[in-house]
């Protein structure tokens, strides 16, 4: 169940309807929208219904969600979210590239990939300081130090910066410089790191599991909503299969279900997918072509000596290519693109 306060709705009026789920027995979680204030109830669904909501000051209506994501329903909310990442609006209103390296190395590398994302139509630039790699040995990201770079970045091109988060200790600095924090495939269900980025003020970005169901992948924003934060972008990046082939396999029809399922918007990963260069152009299109609210593209100077990553990595000029032939296919499906200043 959950409670839908009124746009007009004071925080005393949020705070009573709280104050009467506990005196009920129950746990309440409040959610702030855009335009709605979200108040999520849990415990004894029938000591809920004897509670004449619509008589306390402030609310609208009691919806009863009998899915177990409840505030990322589509029950919930009919109409899509969207999601504004700096001045860069996410959602179905307008197609968007995001695009950057996988992993900041240096200032000259990622201020050259941060350009050539740019010159491609990218108006979000991507780039990880922290690092979560399967071998301990890997490289693990620059850290502190990434974070200055990326906010030079900012700077020099006016793009705001999705930057990933690995363990709780890492939100709150994160999100002194980030314009939306992210969090990936292997702390997908680390539902610790989930709350903590819940109380974060800055929109979030949750990439779906390695084996996540849809179901799971969305049960996992539901404790960002819970914890306050409703400004969820959930980012499709492959699942892991028997084929071999491919680092991952692109789940699109995965994609348009979440659409269906949720309100929030849905991006595509084509890199982390495919983990090869020249498969990332054609699942991107196919991306466009489905229906993604946006795409998200690693981008590098130099692939073959990059630190992290490098088989996907487009280069500068493949990225410019790729960005043309994406506005080109968005423009000839309709769809309204979001563009640079």
């Amino acid at each position: 169940m959950v409670v839908v306060m009124k746009r007009e709705a004071t925080e005393a009026d949020v705070e009573a309807v709280a104050e009467r789920v506990r005196a009920a027995g129950g746990e309440a979680f409040v959610s702030r929208g855009a335009v709605h204030t979200i108040v999520g109830l849990v415990g004894n669904t029938e000591r809920f219904r004897e509670i004449d909501w619509e008589q306390l000051p402030g609310v609208d209506r009691l919806i009863h969600v009998g899915k177990p994501y409840k505030m990322v329903s589509r029950d919930l909310h009919r109409e899509s979210t969207t999601v504004n990442v700096g001045a860069t609006p996410v959602g179905r209103g307008a197609f968007t590239i995001i695009a950057g390296p996988c992993a900041v190395e240096g200032k000259e590398q990622a201020m050259l990939a941060t350009k050539a994302a740019r010159a491609a139509g990218a108006t979000i630039l991507r780039g990880d300081v922290y690092k979560p790699r399967t071998s301990p040995y890997s490289f693990q990201g620059l850290g502190e130090r990434g974070l200055a770079i990326l906010e030079e970045c900012r700077r020099q091109t006016g793009l705001p910066i999705i930057v990933e988060v690995v363990d709780v200790s890492q939100v709150a600095r994160v999100a002194e410089v980030a314009d939306c924090i992210r969090v990936g495939t292997r702390n997908a269900q680390n539902f610790e790191l989930l709350k903590e980025v819940g109380l974060a003020k800055q929109p979030v970005m949750l990439k779906r599991g390695l084996a996540m169901t849809i179901e799971e992948w969305l049960q996992a924003a539901e404790y960002v909503a819970q914890r306050g934060n409703s400004q969820i972008i959930l980012c499709e990046r492959g699942i892991r299969t028997f084929e071999p082939s491919t680092r991952n396999t692109l789940d699109l029809a995965g994609m348009a279900v979440a659409q269906a399922e949720s309100h929030l918007p849905v991006i595509v990963d084509p890199s982390h997918a495919v983990g090869k260069r020249y498969l990332v152009g054609p699942m991107a299109r196919a991306a466009v072509a489905a229906g993604a609210d946006a795409v998200m593209i690693d981008v590098h100077p130099d692939p073959e000596s990059a630190l992290c990553d490098g088989p996907q990595a487009l280069t500068p000029d493949e990225m410019l290519d790729l960005g043309r032939e994406l506005e080109q296919l968005a423009g000839a499906l309709g769809r309204t693109i979001n563009r640079a200043e």
